[in-house]
């Protein structure tokens, strides 16, 4: 029976992934910062669907977080098939203005704990010519966002570095794949601290956490580079970037989303 790790994997598209994998019979490895939710989520999984069940309670945004999360794995034995690097936040606001110090957290959890978990278990799975791992961007990824600036920019990094690795990795029987989804309805706008009009209008239009997880996985097992889920109105927010010119992009998104700024 294969394994998948997990990070994020205590609420939203993160125990999503977790209970469909579990669904379709691999033993998980999920990691978050919440123990308490952890053990309930293992013991549910474990229980329903009899598969084995690891957890490891670690913040990814501490040093040499992603070597101890690859240390502990390897203690317990197990061998990651397949690396789910969900774990991620945004902050909403003026940059300028914003806590300095959560603008670092954003970059040192989307970006560098993501990028150093792929660098430990990717050789892995190379030297086994067997594995992959599904990075979660955004549609965030394909445009600037003003007030929305850090984390839209480093899903564009999560999208530009999978699909380098997608084709870099091709040859071992390894797939890299990005998902880009749009709003979804889970704590992710409250948590970034959006404005409730705002938050209320992106969720209007939400993906399903499962139809999110679903349409991630069929990507993942036809070996493309990048998908993304949802209906149409997350293509058109994807394809905007095709028809306007990038500072008129970027003013549009500046309109939009600077509807809850304080401009006094």
């Amino acid at each position: 029976m294969k394994t998948a790790l997990i990070t994020g994997a205590s609420a939203g598209i993160g125990e999503t992934f977790a209970q469909e994998l579990a669904l379709r019979q691999m033993n998980l490895v999920l990691v978050a910062r919440s123990q308490d939710k952890l053990q309930l989520l293992a013991q549910k999984l474990q229980s329903q669907y009899k598969i084995d069940v690891e957890i490891i309670v670690q913040d990814l945004t501490a040093p040499n977080a992603a070597k101890e999360v690859f240390d502990k794995v390897n203690q317990k034995g197990v061998i990651v098939d397949l690396l789910v690097n969900n774990a991620g936040f945004g902050d909403y606001g003026d940059f300028a203005e914003r806590d300095g110090e959560k603008q670092i957290k954003i970059v040192q959890l989307n970006i560098l704990a993501l990028v150093d978990l792929t660098h430990y278990f990717l050789p892995g799975m190379r030297d086994r010519h067997l594995g992959g791992i599904i990075n979660m961007a955004s549609t965030a990824a394909f445009q600037p966002m003003p007030y929305f600036t850090v984390y839209a920019a480093s899903k564009a990094f999560v999208l530009s570095f999978s699909e380098a690795l997608w084709a870099e990795n091709r040859s071992y029987n390894v797939n890299i794949l990005a998902v880009c989804p749009g709003p979804s309805p889970t704590s992710f706008f409250e948590d970034a601290e959006f404005p409730s009009a705002l938050a209320k209008a992106a969720k209007a239009n939400a993906t399903s956490p499962e139809v999110i997880v679903r349409e991630a996985l069929e990507a993942f097992k036809n070996k493309h580079s990048s998908v993304v889920p949802g209906d149409i109105k997350n293509q058109v927010l994807v394809n905007i970037p095709r028809f306007l010119p990038r500072e008129a992009l970027i003013n549009l998104w500046k309109t939009i989303l600077g509807t809850g700024i304080d401009k006094n």
